[in-house]
């Protein structure tokens, strides 16, 4: 019997982000990937590799929910780039028709494509709407910052405090993510269930962001999700998958690099 997680999240052309990412990174973990679009990102290389947005109508995205949970048994799903507040409504309305084993929330805030009122109206939504039915939310520095309230996050001790106030949102589980913004020499993420917090450290790979990493790291958590693991495993294991990933970065014509899924399994070989 084959796994099945079902991801409802942006495109992005380059391939180094959003559906293209989350299939990708099923695929390399043996789970059949369900996806629906709910917005087209594409980065403008005339304009500094700036962001192209454009929302599907949501009746298009109520469509392609309806025929994915129609087709198969689905109840593991990864919820990315939702981008407006009529799209969160309409996915919210979805997720709600029936029960998921597991949702997991990429807390994607801001598009650099959307107008800050856009963007604002869209962070209250998600908040709203989505991040209560999360199983686990996994935000990035600027996302934990933004959802917890806090000032700053400068510290472990800080990333820690971030987790505990975003879960009294509702999420069970949230895996906040320092990344290579953190000082010191390890990428540090916390887990927090809302009793225990459990550090994960890898040693960084190099000072840049790599684009996609927080897509992947989501992604293979929800494959190990799927296959029956446990979420502080799924966590564990997903951070060592895109580390692999980041160390064997893509290099394109963009100013920035983007994971490679395949670089695990290669490993492997």
């Amino acid at each position: 019997m084959v796994d099945l997680a079902y991801v409802i999240a942006g495109s992005e052309a380059t391939g180094g982000a959003g559906l293209q990412v989350d299939l990708k990174t099923f695929q390399e973990l043996g789970v059949y990937g369900v996806g629906t679009v709910t917005c087209i990102v594409s980065f403008d290389p005339a304009a500094g590799w700036g962001h192209r947005f454009v929302p599907i109508a949501p009746e298009v995205i109520a469509d392609q929910i309806e025929a994915a949970t129609a087709a198969h048994d689905l109840d593991v799903v990864k919820i990315g780039m939702l981008g407006t507040p009529a799209t969160i409504d309409v996915v919210a309305a979805g997720l709600r028709r029936q029960p998921w084993r597991h949702v997991v929330l990429d807390p994607v805030l801001i598009c650099k494509g959307q107008e800050p009122g856009a963007a604002l109206d869209t962070d209250t939504a998600l908040r709203a709407q989505i991040l209560p039915l999360a199983t686990v939310v996994t935000p990035n520095l600027f996302e934990a910052r933004t959802l917890s309230g806090m000032d700053a996050i400068d510290s472990v001790d800080d990333l820690v405090e971030a987790a505990r106030r975003i879960h009294d949102l509702g999420p069970r589980y949230v895996i906040a993510k320092g990344g290579v913004e953190l000082a010191g020499d390890d990428a540090v993420d916390v887990l927090f269930d809302g009793t225990d917090v459990t550090i994960l450290r890898a040693p960084k790979v190099g000072s840049e962001r790599v684009s996609g990493a927080g897509c992947t790291l989501a992604a293979a958590i929800t494959a190990e999700l799927a296959k029956g693991v446990d979420v502080a495993s799924a966590a564990e294991f997903a951070k060592e998958f895109v580390t692999a990933g980041i160390a064997g970065r893509v290099a394109a014509h963009t100013p920035f690099d983007t994971v490679w899924q395949g670089a695990y399994v290669d490993a492997l070989g």
